[in-house]
């Protein structure tokens, strides 16, 4: 590693501005946090920005429903923003909106330089249109049958079931998830970003090496697919920023979020005065750009980002560093069971550096989900940060205080050791770069378990009921001291605040650059209690706590609501049908004998089904909201068992698998009672 200091600029993606960050959002956060902090103590010049995304149809329809205007929705969400990642230690430089100024003018700045360069096209397209609220709609915004596996219920972009991708006017019997009014086809002109044409730029970006390997192979199965021109326009109504030259159009929320991460840290040296904005962002800039996203963003990140970067003449990211969804027991967090924990519920009964502990000691540099077991939370926190890290002081900090006034020995009474302690510090700072936190919290943990056996072997509490030994005592204690200080020094970057305490203990600042050298003679502070045990009841008392929340936010049961909803939150009813009709289904109770992700696909699980007298292959669009496929196996399900199979590039699907939901994470298998067999019609 160079020697020169770095310039480095780190982003996270922009939470949506309309509703409160939860456990998982802290996933990213903590991530990227954890790995800013150590370049500063490595000593390199970084910056580390992050924004609201706060332009869209959702936002401009909540706003609606709540009587006030989006900007008073944007800023009144910001605000619980900034204050959950500071309560979670998250050291931004600079926390902004996309909704600025800044964002404007540089969205306009691309725009243009786009058109200029002949990379944004236009042509007259249809759309849904929603003729009661008199709004065009987004694809997300439109619901009905996939036109190619004739699942009911998928969105306008893609199938969750099939995994395939079409035009919301393919839709079969579509309808708005706005006013529950069945969508007219209404002529639009729209403005696209002509992607095709960066497919060579993105391949060599593959080929750099930097990307993660899950990201390049994602990546290369978007090119077999065939990239598309994007739809960067949207019709009045919108909130969001209009297109230069035009009367009604706006910028898709995609196109200027992304330009968010460079607004902010616009925002940043304007108020700084002595950061260079363009350095960073220059196409021959040395500087190097990191963002923080999770998987399901890649898609925007990986093609439309950088194409964008690229044909504004500017530079690209060096890498994007994706991370996985968050579980909590094994399970996708829950409402009703109350392990949908915001961050402010959390914040209210545990200490943060909990989590930021508990995340860290779980995180590699791959794209693997991260399950929050509660009990295995409480036991690891404990065990480590308490019993082995913090207790390693406490141990030794009495003596020294008591018998000799707070001052540490003179010299190290075990040099040997203390090097081999030191010496770690460029393979844990190796660990630390490469983002696998997980295997640097086993290093260091292994080196608190050496250095907690050294104490134990030396017995202080022996040597100090016997005369004469006064000299040894305090080196040994020295020792443990100054052990504790390297390890606090490697840790710092996880757990800030314990560190701003142990350096109030030990009386100077932890720098990575000053772990080697030990405090010889040095006075410490007495010693206070630095860090509290975490107790299970603690936990109860914040999912009972979740629960509530999430019970008054929702207070009527699925039995007890109004007939009248909201057709945002309620999907219609479909026209009735004849018994005739619903005999032609043949569904059947099926027992899961394997089930497995399919790798190349990030919605599908693969399942082998016993019927009783036969066993199947189905392909289900669940991956999202069952992250363990092996746990499902020996369950019993419903299947639609008379569907003609369908033909996938994965194999042959046999049927369909019934669940309830909205789609995506929020997905529930439909189970039977015990005693019913496989190949049991149900009727």
């Amino acid at each position: 590693m160079s020697n020169s200091p770095r310039k480095i600029l780190v982003t996270c993606a922009l939470p949506y501005a309309n509703g409160p960050i939860h456990l998982g959002h802290m996933l990213e956060h903590i991530q990227a946090d954890i790995w800013v902090r150590f370049q500063r103590m490595r000593g390199n010049e970084i910056y580390f920005v992050c924004a609201d995304d706060a332009h869209g149809t959702p936002i401009m329809l909540k706003a609606d429903q709540m009587g006030i205007t989006p900007e008073q929705l944007i800023a009144d969400v910001q605000q619980k923003h900034v204050e959950d990642f500071k309560g979670f230690n998250i050291s931004f430089d600079n926390y902004y909106s996309t909704h600025s100024e800044e964002n404007r003018e540089l969205a306009e700045s691309i725009y243009n330089k786009l058109k200029e360069n002949g990379f944004i096209k236009s042509r007259t397209i249809s759309q849904l249109f929603d003729p009661e609220k008199q709004m065009f709609l987004p694809d997300r915004f439109v619901k009905g049958t996939c036109p190619k596996c004739k699942s009911p219920d998928q969105y306008g972009d893609n199938c969750e079931v099939c995994s395939a991708t079409y035009s919301p006017t393919e839709l079969i019997d579509p309808r708005s998830t706005v006013s529950g009014a069945t969508p007219v086809l209404k002529e639009s002109e729209h403005f696209f970003f002509d992607l095709p044409s960066f497919e060579a730029m993105l391949k060599a970006w593959i080929r750099s090496g930097s990307l993660q390997q899950e990201v390049a192979n994602k990546m290369q199965e978007w090119f077999e697919a065939g990239l598309q021109q994007w739809d960067i326009s949207r019709d009045a109504p919108y909130f969001g920023f209009k297109i230069p030259g035009t009367e009604n159009k706006y910028f898709y929320v995609w196109l200027d979020a992304p330009i968010g991460y460079m607004a902010s840290f616009k925002n940043l040296c304007n108020r700084k005065g002595d950061i260079d904005f363009d350095s960073f962002w220059n196409k021959d800039s040395q500087a190097e750009l990191y963002h923080f996203i999770g998987k399901d963003i890649m898609y925007f990140h990986s093609l439309f980002w950088p194409a964008m970067l690229d044909g504004a003449e500017l530079r690209k990211p060096d890498n994007i560093f994706v991370h996985g969804y968050v579980t909590v027991n094994g399970e996708k967090m829950s409402k009703s069971r109350g392990t949908f924990i915001q961050a402010a519920t959390y914040l209210k009964h545990l200490d943060p550096e909990y989590l930021r502990y508990y995340y860290a000691a779980k995180l590699g540099n791959r794209i693997d989900d991260l399950d929050l077991n509660l009990e295995d939370f409480v036991q690891r926190v404990n065990t480590d940060v308490v019993n082995k890290l913090v207790n390693l002081a406490s141990r030794n900090a009495g003596f020294i205080q008591k018998r000799f006034a707070g001052e540490l020995a003179a010299s190290l009474q075990d040099p040997v050791l203390f090097a081999e302690f030191t010496s770690q510090a460029d393979h844990i700072a190796a660990y630390y770069e490469n983002r696998e936190f997980g295997k640097a919290i086993r290093e260091i943990m292994a080196l608190t378990d050496k250095a907690n056996k050294y104490i134990d072997e030396k017995a202080p509490w022996v040597i100090a009921k016997e005369e004469g030994r006064e000299q040894e005592l305090q080196q040994v204690c020295s020792m443990g001291i100054e052990l504790f200080r390297v390890l606090m020094g490697y840790l710092k970057p996880v757990l800030p605040k314990l560190a701003e305490r142990a350096e109030a203990f030990l009386q100077t600042e932890i720098t990575w650059d000053n772990l080697a050298t030990p405090l010889l003679a040095h006075k410490i502070a007495p010693f206070k209690a630095l860090f509290s045990r975490l107790d299970m009841k603690q936990i109860e008392q914040m999912i009972d706590a979740s629960k509530a929340e999430n019970a008054q936010l929702n207070p009527q049961s699925s039995t007890e609501k109004s007939a009248v909803q909201n057709a945002a939150d309620f999907e219609p009813f479909e026209e009735t049908i004849t018994i005739d009709d619903f005999a032609k289904l043949d569904l059947r109770v099926a027992k899961v004998l394997k089930c497995e992700a399919v790798p190349e696909s990030n919605k599908l699980l693969k399942f082998i089904l016993d019927l009783g007298v036969e066993q199947r292959q189905v392909f289900s669009g669940i991956k999202a909201a069952y992250n363990k496929p092996e746990d499902l196996e020996g369950r019993m399900v419903i299947m639609v068992a008379n569907l003609a199979p369908r033909k996938m590039k994965f194999g042959m699907s046999e049927g369909m698998i019934l669940s309830a939901g909205t789609g995506g994470a929020d997905l529930f298998l439909l189970d039977v009672d015990s005693g019913a067999k496989a190949g049991a019609r149900v009727k």
